[in-house]
């Protein structure tokens, strides 16, 4: 006699199971459990276990009773399916991700750009998955009324409805929109997949070796029973196990619940390559118990449908605890189905029935109204389907509930293919086709579902249903379904938005048109424009998860980092509230410019970023053409002369590394922008020569870091790509400074050689003059008395004296310049520096200054010391004319491992800008007209040259006051090691 369960038991074990399934999603949700968990291949694998639902776990028993092998059709379509997940799913996951598209009428909606092809798919869908809906009520219901022998199934059937209400608004309706991923949920649903593979494998077991008494004794029955073995394999010589695989191979895609599951949960994108061959284990290891379940059942004579052979075995062996983890198992399997069904569709009512009716105000808080119309929603659908089970009654059973809802959903499989691999479909075959087949599937297998109808007339011709008959509805609805649709799209045009959303969706797209510049330029112009109709706070709160997504900062202004921020606000609304209503919203808020007459290339960016996902994938011909453009960007990118790449709006395509050197600016920074929004003095240089007629500009003196560099640049004409006649410009900038240095050096050199030569024959054909007129001058002094002839002839001494000094440094300033004759000793420039001041203070002219020398002792210099001598009495000389009484020079040393620097700073006016580049030129003064020869500062930078050196004047040195100048010689240090410079 089989045992009787009392209600209020079952309650409590239902209520104690969803409490647990609840209890692992808030765990999860609350971060105790390990994050490597929570992403791990296995979790999300069995959380795609959902797809076995309640007909899974009973059902399958009664679909292999009538179909024989049949049955495995339910577990070996979807594993095929999955088995091409790299062509089938992976294209889908990714364009999931790309664009938030949360639901198969998402996918739709942005694929053929229709809100009525969003609308369209959820009202289908809605109606097509009632009868899976009602399966679940009914299967609970069922169960309950067979472990109570009691006749309260409508009872039991609201009460599950109610309390499945609750967790599924418990489970997915606590946050805030779609794009949230349900960490809980996918958790929870993993382990329900353990449950019912548990429940079912020990039903399984117990029907061999507790039923049967091991393998033996099943064999042995088998062998005295042979027609058991029988009815198993002649339905696939007739039967429509074919239409079977083909409407379970669809559900991997079309079925809301799998959708969901496996694209919009998906929480590591590597996982579904786990799942193409995890989820046919588990399906695999899930169909082993079906065959001995129902041989068990057939053996024992259960008293139960052979759908529920699962749960009537326990009861007629007399174990009521594999009764109790058959009903557990079952319970686990339907509300799973419910919950994630649930959720699924009212994303979808929302998105496609609600928002595109309805659009809370902006005063609203719109976060909270959609939380709260998505609650509604759940609890409609549930309702629904508690209907939709009451108007059906309890005289279906479980196989033709399900074949129904998989026969109405394979109706969206060609258009999910097609969003794929046929670009040239359109929004009118689409909503022809499933119109078409919608219309065919409500006829042939709803209508006799919920009604008396078992046929029509048409046109004269006679059509008879029957439930039972469904596969030949299924090829019926389908065939007129792909009829419609391909002819339609055939011989009707697609939009410009179609054709756009059909490359963004093909599986080989490297391309997106559409770089066109806003009417927004910085995200702060985003948030002001979309909280006109999202409210101030959304609005905001959009823009900033946005840029926060794209790495980008508030203050972005760059042309393509808009764009991009564009798109990502469109995926985002398209998770929050339907690519429909998002791209409503996007072009009316931030529309493009209008006035571009038509100008629109191909996004290089996107193009760059695409092939770089694709690199790896990469085959053949395609593969080699890659290799091709890296080896030919590498070769921009490396090449020593500067390169950018400009579009016709002046957009910065490429920036190379040698440009990157050159101007401090990064790639990553400016790529995208303007060449306007570059910082100076690049934006003036570059835009000037663009806009100049010439090709090529030499020797461009810029000024960069406080160094004068001397830049060449050059441009040529290119068109964009996908823009044929669209001219860009490539520029190349080389950097001269080095060749101009060396240039002005030799022609420095080369100008004091010849004054050099002029001066050594000057001084000798002065010089014998000049003593002839001395000799003269001084006879006449000692042999005239007359006072005036004396102070003539005194005149006449001194000047020939001058003339003899100038003569004097002539003749020195041709001696130098001579490496041939310097000297390697060392120099120790604090005492060099006292020389040369205690000579200067021979000579009383000049203002009354104070020499402060802070030379180190042990700072040595290799060189000449009677030259540098010579350099220090210049320069201390040329400071004390330039300072007032009072002032201080101050003379410093400094050293590191190779160099010895002399630093001569004084108080005095400075050097004007002007003139400063001139300092060093022979004959070049700013004193008086007779007061200096200007041969001075040419003959310390001759003898600075010749001791390999350098000089530079640095005035003001004093930035404060304007005033003073810095001398800085560098010297080499002196080293006793050979190989010295000498």
């Amino acid at each position: 006699m089989p045992t009787s369960f009392d209600l209020s038991q079952l309650l409590l074990i239902s209520i104690a199971y969803l409490l647990t399934l609840f209890g692992v999603a808030w765990i999860t949700e609350r971060g105790l459990l390990p994050q490597a968990l929570l992403r791990h291949p296995l979790v999300y694998t069995l959380s795609l276990g959902v797809y076995a639902s309640a007909w899974a776990f009973y059902g399958t028993v009664g679909l292999a009773y009538e179909y024989g092998y049949g049955f495995l059709s339910y577990y070996l379509g979807i594993s095929g399916a999955f088995l091409l997940a790299p062509v089938l799913l992976q294209p889908i996951l990714r364009i999931t991700r790309t664009y938030q598209l949360s639901s198969l009428a998402d996918l739709f909606a942005f694929r053929f750009r229709s809100t009525l092809a969003g609308t369209l798919t959820t009202l289908f869908m809605l109606i097509g998955v009632l009868p899976l809906l009602a399966l679940q009520i009914q299967a609970v219901a069922d169960t309950v009324q067979i472990l109570t022998h009691s006749n309260n199934e409508q009872q039991v059937a609201f009460g599950f409805c109610v309390l499945i209400t609750l967790f599924a608004i418990l489970f997915g309706a606590r946050h805030i929109s779609n794009r949230e991923k349900h960490e809980g949920l996918v958790v929870a649903i993993a382990f329900e997949s353990i449950v019912k593979l548990i429940a079912i494998g020990a039903v399984g077991l117990y029907a061999i070796f507790v039923v049967f008494d091991g393998p033996s004794g099943l064999e042995n029955w088998l062998n005295n029973n042979q027609e058991a073995l029988q009815t198993l394999h002649s339905p696939l010589q007739e039967g429509p196990w074919r239409t079977l695989l083909l409407v379970f191979f669809a559900a991997a895609i079309v079925m809301p619940h799998m959708y969901h599951m496996a694209f919009t949960e998906n929480l590591n994108k590597r996982a579904l390559g786990t799942a193409s061959w995890g989820l046919p284990l588990f399906l695999l290891l899930m169909s082993l118990a079906i065959p001995p379940i129902l041989w068990a059942g057939l053996h024992l004579n259960v008293a139960t449908d052979p759908e529920y052979y699962t749960l009537g075995l326990g009861m007629t062996g007399g174990a009521d605890w594999l009764s109790l983890l058959a009903f557990v198992g079952g319970l686990s399997a339907a509300s799973g189905l419910i919950i994630v069904i649930t959720l699924a569709l009212s994303g979808m009512a929302l998105n496609h029935l609600v928002l595109p009716i309805y659009q809370p105000s902006a005063d609203n808080n719109i976060y909270r109204w959609l939380l709260w119309t998505r609650r509604s929603l759940i609890a409609a659908i549930i309702m629904a389907s508690y209907g939709f089970y009451q108007l059906l009654g309890t005289e279906h059973g479980l196989t033709n509930l399900g074949m129904a809802a998989f026969t109405a959903t394979v109706q969206f499989l060609p258009g999910a293919l097609s969003v794929l691999y046929w670009p040239q479909a359109n929004r009118r075959g689409f909503i022809g086709g499933i119109c078409a087949g919608m219309l065919v599937w409500t006829l042939t297998l709803l209508l006799p579902l919920i009604s008396e109808l078992s046929g029509i007339n048409l046109f004269g011709l006679e059509m008879r249903f029957n439930p039972d008959t469904w596969h030949l509805a299924a090829i019926a609805s389908l065939a007129v379904n792909i009829l419609v649709f391909a002819l339609v799209s055939v011989f009707t045009q697609r939009s410009a938005e179609e054709i756009s959303a059909a490359e963004a969706c093909s599986v080989d797209n490297v391309s997106r048109p559409q770089r066109m510049e806003l009417l927004a330029h910085s995200p702060q112009e985003f948030a002001q424009q979309l909280a006109k109709p999202l409210g101030n706070v959304t609005a905001q709160k959009e823009v900033e998860q946005a840029l926060r997504d794209l790495g980008l900062p508030f203050n972005e202004r760059r042309p393509y980092a808009l764009r991009r921020l564009r798109d990502r606000l469109e995926a985002n609304l398209s998770g929050l509230m339907g690519p429909a209503v998002a791209q409503d919203i996007i072009e009316t808020f931030l529309p493009f410019k209008l006035d571009r007459h038509g100008y629109v290339t191909e996004d290089i960016h996107f193009i760059e970023s695409r092939l770089e996902d694709y690199h790896s994938r990469l085959t053949g011909l395609a593969a080699e053409l890659d290799a091709l453009r890296r080896y030919h960007r590498q070769t921009l990118q490396d090449l020593p002369m500067g390169v950018c790449s400009l579009a016709k709006d002046n957009e910065i395509l490429m920036w190379n590394r040698a440009l990157q050197r050159l101007t401090g600016i990064d790639g990553d920074e400016v790529i995208g922008s303007r060449l306007g929004d570059l910082p100076p003095p690049w934006n003036d240089l570059l835009t000037e020569f663009v806009e100049d007629q010439s090709a090529h500009l030499h020797k461009q003196k810029l000024l960069i870091n406080s160094q004068t560099h001397w830049l060449s640049l050059h441009k040529a004409a290119i068109d964009e790509p996908g823009q044929a006649g669209s001219s860009g410009l490539v520029l190349m900038i080389e950097d001269q400074t080095e060749n101009q240095m060396l240039e002005e050096e030799l022609m420095h050199s080369e100008r004091l050689a010849s004054i050099g030569r002029l001066a050594a024959g000057v001084a000798h054909e002065i010089g014998n003059p000049i003593t002839g007129i001395a000799c003269l001058a001084q006879n006449l002094r000692e042999e005239s008395e007359q006072p005036e002839v004396l102070e003539s002839a005194e005149q006449i001494v001194e000047q020939t004296k001058r003339v003899t000094r100038i003569v004097q440094s002539l003749v020195n300033f041709a001696h130098v310049g001579s490496r041939h004759h310097s000297s390697n000793e060392a120099v120790n420039l604090q005492a060099s520096t006292s020389e040369a001041i205690h000579l200067l203070s021979l000579n009383r002219r000049g203002a009354e200054v104070k020499y402060d020398n802070l030379c180190d002792p042990e700072h040595l210099a290799a060189g000449d010391s009677q030259r540098l001598v010579q350099v220090l009495i210049n320069l201390l000389g040329n400071a004390r004319d330039a300072s007032q009484n009072g002032d201080h020079i101050r003379i410093s040393s400094e050293q590191n491992e190779h160099q010895v620097v002399l630093k001569v700073e004084d108080q005095g006016s400075g050097i004007d800008k002007s003139i400063r580049d001139r300092l060093f030129e022979p004959f070049f003064t700013t004193k008086e007209p007779g007061s200096g020869t200007g041969l001075g500062l040419a003959l310390v930078y001759s003898i600075i040259e010749e001791h390999y050196g350098q000089i530079t004047v640095e005035s003001p040195a004093d930035p404060a006051s304007g005033r003073g100048s810095r001398f800085v010689i560098t010297l080499p240090r002196y080293t006793s090691m050979p190989g010295a410079p000498a």
